[in-house]
């Protein structure tokens, strides 16, 4: 097992990563405060695991709530539910919930923890590839509105991160996938040792290679614990972890959410950013050739083929929390490993870029 420390003061909190640790209770009993537990999950993740969480927690009152699955279900709506079953358990603000699924059961779950009784703790049980790189760790919670995505949420901070990458096994080809494109992410905007790593090693990541997926989980979540640890609430330097985000969020708004996951939504927002990068002088095509290389061979989408007309994109990209007084701010690229903030690209490019995914 490996433990990283995300640090934040009296905030502070330990990721762990390894195999079978859903079989090691203490790694959760010890960052349980009070006697009640309520474990958030969904359809599909409950048959899996839910019980095999329960049987670590013998000593605690315990109750579940099992949600819808799928983004389209990330809503207010949807966690209201939560909030039902707190209240019919009766659960005090000395009960801790525990979130058992991918990101979005993640992030409903944190916004739930943060609202209840004006607050109570939570612990962070990722399933998903995407979830355990990236959602679970950092403290973003919230859901979607039909008019944006994440538009409604609290900063929120976890006990815990308990990454067991055995529930991979039983993750669907498409949905790893997705999770490769946040692995990726780290690597294009502030790690080049890391983007070589997964250059070199993409056929095995693909196939599932254990030792691999620890390394490529370790190494995600040490960067971004770094930037969190630095800028917890946003206000600069963690910005850059929204590379393609922009861009993908506007993909899932305006399809629909669900119809791309994240993370394929995010593959494509991580080529529109490169090209737009080219445009602006940075990147050059032969690193834009290998960024896209990568993606593909992480059976990632590369375009939205025709799907959205472009008034329709930039229209979505307008509603976003990065734009600031009417300013689109978009994560763009110096080279490859050294991302940027920026506002002051030239808009016809970034039209440009649109007309041309669209």
């Amino acid at each position: 097992m490996k433990t990283l420390q995300l640090d934040l003061g009296v905030k502070s909190y330990p990721i762990y990563i390894g195999q079978a640790l859903l079989s090691q209770a203490e790694l959760l009993t010890k960052h349980i405060t009070g006697k009640q537990v309520m474990i958030v999950t969904n359809t599909t993740v409950a048959p899996l695991y839910l019980e095999q969480i329960k049987s670590l927690l013998g000593s605690f009152k315990v109750a579940d709530v099992v949600l819808p699955d799928g983004e389209q279900y990330k809503t207010l709506g949807t966690v209201n539910l939560i909030f039902d079953a707190l209240l019919e358990s009766r659960f005090d603000r000395s009960c801790t919930l525990i979130a058992l699924g991918g990101g979005v059961v993640g992030d409903m779950t944190g916004f739930a923890a943060s609202s209840y009784q004006r607050g109570v703790n939570f612990i962070q049980v990722p399933t998903t590839l995407l979830s355990q790189v990236d959602s679970s760790v950092g403290g973003k919670t919230g859901v979607n509105h039909a008019l944006g995505k994440n538009m409604i949420g609290a900063f929120h901070q976890p006990k815990c991160v308990l990454i067991d990458v055995d529930t991979l096994d039983t993750l669907d080809d498409r949905q790893y996938a997705a999770g490769m494109a946040e692995v990726i992410k780290y690597g294009l905007l502030g790690n080049r040792d890391f983007l070589k790593f997964l250059q070199d090693n993409i056929h095995n990541l693909m196939n599932r290679d254990k030792g691999l997926i620890i390394q490529a989980v370790h190494q995600s979540c040490t960067d971004k614990a770094d930037i969190v640890a630095q800028d917890e609430l946003e206000s600069g330097k963690r910005a850059l972890l929204n590379l393609g985000h922009t861009f993908g969020h506007a993909i899932e708004n305006t399809l629909g959410y669900g119809v791309f996951l994240h993370g394929e939504a995010i593959s494509v927002g991580m080529l529109m950013a490169a090209k737009l990068s080219q445009l602006e002088g940075d990147l050059t095509s032969q690193e834009v050739s290998e960024i896209q290389d990568l993606l593909e061979k992480s059976n990632l989408p590369i375009s939205v083929d025709g799907k959205i007309s472009a008034s329709e994109f930039l229209s979505a990209m307008s509603v976003d929390k990065k734009v600031i007084d009417g300013n689109i701010r978009l994560i763009l690229m110096k080279k490859l490993g050294e991302s940027y903030i920026s506002d002051m690209y030239q808009k016809e490019r970034l039209d440009q870029v649109i007309g041309d995914f669209c």
